[in-house]
């Protein structure tokens, strides 16, 4: 499992894709290859000053001329660093791990400052709670998730009506987890979110490897679940982690978005803990470059939006998302804006925050420019000529106005519009899906005017979008042969239901964040009434079913940890407001003054956004 790099330096190779089949081939694992695992002992527990080594590590080896890539924090004890990985630059500029200490997580923290006890003060809510929230808050905490003592996450569902057929909804996901870290941190309780953010890093796949499904360097894990490994002392025993990447998952699909919710929480962290410090850990900056460098690779596409495969996101099942998902370029875009205000600037950081902004300028104007339509865009679809080969072509993507659905004609609203579910070539999917417009409302994705229209469309189409249980995670939903066809007849994806066309309750807390930022809590507070009637009773269901959403989904897992999470944010949220800034991001019109095209000398490269701007920019 050692290799040397071509510098000649040994470097150890972890491999985090083993599977644990059985106790007893954990065991046999653990003890052939201790280092694949992050482990602890049951019985003894590791020593909780910073800097203790763990059993299942590498000695750490002194490198001549090793240097860290970026700044790290100080240790509150003695002068030791507080970091897990040691890097050194190797060709190409890529890192080579040389060795991983323990992180400082279970240290725990001195007295605040006078003005952080205020600043956590402040961020508690009312003691009077309804008795909804209460039920909610205590079973958000059964959902915790320990691993050495420590509290490290939450369950996807604790649904004591499975039978013991759990699936993977007993491991913690970094998406699933990110609504449950908003309600601790905005509870003051930070612990947990900090226990998340430095595991989850330890888990990253660090290591680029040409084996077969090996996940490539900087992807962050789907979940994770912390299993006990029996040791070969009778009295001893081992919690390990044990990650997913997609290996073991429905479908066999990586997640996209999990590193880009991972980033996205390491900011909101920061800002509602003020310890902006893990920040600045030498791992931390790390690991926020690896997954940026994994999603800004140059490859074949012309967009700057990011390609990926079906089934990479939320909707984690063929639904005919696949290429340029809304989802996805939202979350991209919110986190290369977290990123440029967490990434330590330093020499080395220089040119990875121009390809930062660089992305952002581009990427903003592809999305509302390409992506967005109203009654006047739709109308100039419907008008469009095909087969233009010119740079100057108003159809870039060569749309044939047939594509226009029936179902739009007669939906569409006369005031407001939306985000579209994707743009490619000769291809435009008119679906509204909910998490990709609402998170490019909190994320200044969209210009003001447009983030007000989606919620404008909201509004007027409130009986098809919210209806009986917020919220619907796409409109409409795939029927008949364009069901079999683009599903593949997939029985849990039937119309109207889970990813096609079901309502979410987790959407909830998205749905209010953007609202609050738009100056429209009244919105939110109609759609967290809706839910309250029927959530508790309904003991929290994954997702609902049918056209407006009056029954709980026929496979929907009860007690959803992501449902209560959810709703409790949203509670939190609509309390206190002004924390909702803290969670998104404000229009930044320098991005729309730099393009990458005025760079090019090429005469054949002529950038339209001067036509469009005026109207970008409204």
């Amino acid at each position: 499992m050692n290799a040397t790099s071509s510098m000649g330096i040994a470097t150890v190779r972890p491999c985090f894709r083993l599977l644990l089949g059985g106790s007893g081939k954990a065991a046999g694992a653990l003890s052939k290859y201790p280092f694949l695992f992050s482990k602890c002992s049951r019985i003894r527990p590791m020593a909780s000053s910073a800097g203790v080594r763990r059993r299942s590590v590498v000695p750490a080896r002194a490198v001549a001329g090793a240097r860290s890539m970026g700044t790290s924090a100080e240790s509150a004890v003695g002068r030791e660093k507080a970091f897990d990985r040691i890097y050194k630059e190797g060709l190409a500029g890529k890192p080579i791990v040389i060795d991983r200490v323990e992180p400082e997580i279970h240290q725990q923290p001195g007295p605040p400052p006078a003005a952080e006890k205020e600043e956590q003060e402040e961020l508690a809510p009312p003691t009077k709670e309804t008795e909804e929230e209460k039920e909610a808050w205590r079973l958000l905490r059964k959902s915790v998730v320990n691993y050495c003592g420590s509290p490290v996450g939450t369950v996807a569902a604790d649904d004591p009506m499975t039978g013991g057929q759990m699936l993977n909804y007993d491991q913690v996901f970094i998406r699933d987890f990110v609504p449950s870290a908003l309600a601790f941190l905005l509870k003051g309780e930070t612990e947990i979110v900090k226990n998340f953010l430095l595991y989850t890093l330890q888990l990253q796949s660090w290591e680029k490897t040409v084996d077969c499904y090996s996940p490539g360097q900087g992807l962050m894990p789907a979940s994770f679940k912390v299993r006990t490994i029996p040791s070969s002392d009778e009295n001893e025993a081992y919690e390990v982690l044990d990650p997913d990447f997609g290996e073991s998952a429905i479908g066999r699909v990586a997640p996209v978005d999990s590193g880009l919710w991972w980033i996205i929480l390491l900011r909101a962290y920061g800002k509602i803990s003020g310890d902006y410090a893990l920040q600045e850990r030498v791992d931390v900056q790390t690991g926020i470059r690896l997954i940026l460098n994994l999603c800004l690779t140059d490859g074949f596409d012309m967009f700057p939006t990011l390609l990926v495969t079906d089934g990479s996101c939320m909707i984690d099942r063929r639904m005919g998302i696949h290429g340029h998902p809304l989802e996805i370029q939202s979350l991209f875009y919110s986190a290369l804006r977290c990123s440029r205000e967490m990434i330590t600037s330093n020499e080395g950081s220089k040119n990875l925050i121009v390809a930062i902004n660089n992305r952002l300028s581009a990427l903003s104007f592809h999305i509302r420019e390409y992506y967005w339509v109203d009654m006047k865009k739709i109308n100039e679809i419907y008008r469009y000529k095909t087969e233009e080969y010119s740079s100057d072509a108003a159809n870039k993507f060569n749309i044939y106005p047939e594509q226009i659905p029936s179902w739009l004609v007669n939906w569409f609203p006369d005031r407001g519009g939306y985000l579209i579910g994707n743009v490619q070539p000769a291809h435009m999917d008119f679906r509204f899906f909910s998490l990709g417009n609402l998170w490019a409302i909190a994320s200044s994705l969209t210009t003001p005017w447009q983030a007000e229209g989606i919620l404008n469309l909201i509004d007027d189409k409130w009986d098809d979008l919210v209806g009986n249980m917020p919220l619907k995670i796409c409109y409409p939903a795939f029927e008949f042969d364009e069901w079999r066809i683009i599903t593949g007849s997939d029985p849990k994806n039937t119309p109207w239901s889970y990813h096609n066309g079901g309502s979410w309750p987790t959407l909830l807390w998205q749905f209010t964040l953007a609202c609050i930022k738009m100056g429209r809590p009244e919105l939110a507070r109609k759609a967290v009434a809706v839910a309250e009637k029927r959530l508790s009773k309904d003991k929290w269901p994954e997702y609902y079913d049918t056209r407006t959403g009056r029954f709980i989904g026929k496979q929907s897992r009860l007690f959803q940890t992501w449902t209560i999470a959810g709703y409790l944010t949203s509670k939190l949220l609509l309390e206190k407001p002004e924390l909702a800034s803290i969670l998104t991001c404000e229009e930044d019109l320098e991005l729309l003054e730099g393009c990458s095209c005025s760079l090019k000398k090429s005469a054949r490269t002529k950038c339209s956004r001067p036509s469009s701007k005026s109207q970008v920019l409204i």
